[in-house]
């Protein structure tokens, strides 16, 4: 079960360069701005990740501007094979980590290993996802589950945070989907 209290979020390489590889790059970058907008009305701890931003450009201005969210630069395709982000998640076991990105095969694929093996509750947001073809993206879809990550939804992730209409922010997360 996802809660805010014990969420956290890692949003991987959603970079100029990257996301025009994505066949549904519209949907993917839509669904990751409205995911990335509701973390911020809930204050959800949330680390953009940048695969090699000199090369591969930085994260999309429409996310940057949402809030100050921790960027932190990689070249590892694991973000948790990065120094700066594994200081940053020191304690991961039993915590619930929301993931998703670019490319789904390579990079999230990766990252969600190594939460699971490091004892970490990983939700995949598939459509936040994407990879250059959809047979790479299905196929790393796929592999995670089996090793144990939960493929979920924009909406079911936002719905299962606030748990009722009863919840103050309703309305304001309510909107980011209508």
């Amino acid at each position: 079960m996802l809660n805010i209290e014990t969420s956290k979020i890692i949003c991987i390489d959603l970079q100029d360069k990257l996301i025009n590889i994505a066949p549904d790059k519209e949907l993917i970058k839509n669904n990751s701005i409205k995911l990335l907008k509701a973390a911020a009305i809930l204050n959800i701890d949330t680390i953009i990740t940048e695969q090699y931003p000199k090369g591969l450009g930085t994260t999309l201005d429409d996310i940057k501007n949402i809030k100050d969210f921790k960027t932190l630069e990689k070249t590892t395709f694991s973000a948790i094979q990065t120094q700066s982000i594994k200081e940053e998640l020191k304690d991961i076991k039993n915590k619930n980590f929301i993931v998703f990105g670019i490319e789904t095969h390579i990079c999230v694929y990766q990252t969600v290993l190594d939460l699971i093996d490091n004892g970490a509750n990983v939700f995949v947001v598939c459509d936040c996802c994407a990879s250059r073809n959809i047979l790479n993206h299905n196929t790393a879809l796929d592999l995670m589950k089996q090793k144990g990550a939960k493929i979920t939804t924009l909406e079911i992730v936002l719905f299962e945070w606030l748990k009722s209409s009863k919840h103050p922010n309703f309305k304001e997360i309510q909107g980011l989907i209508k």
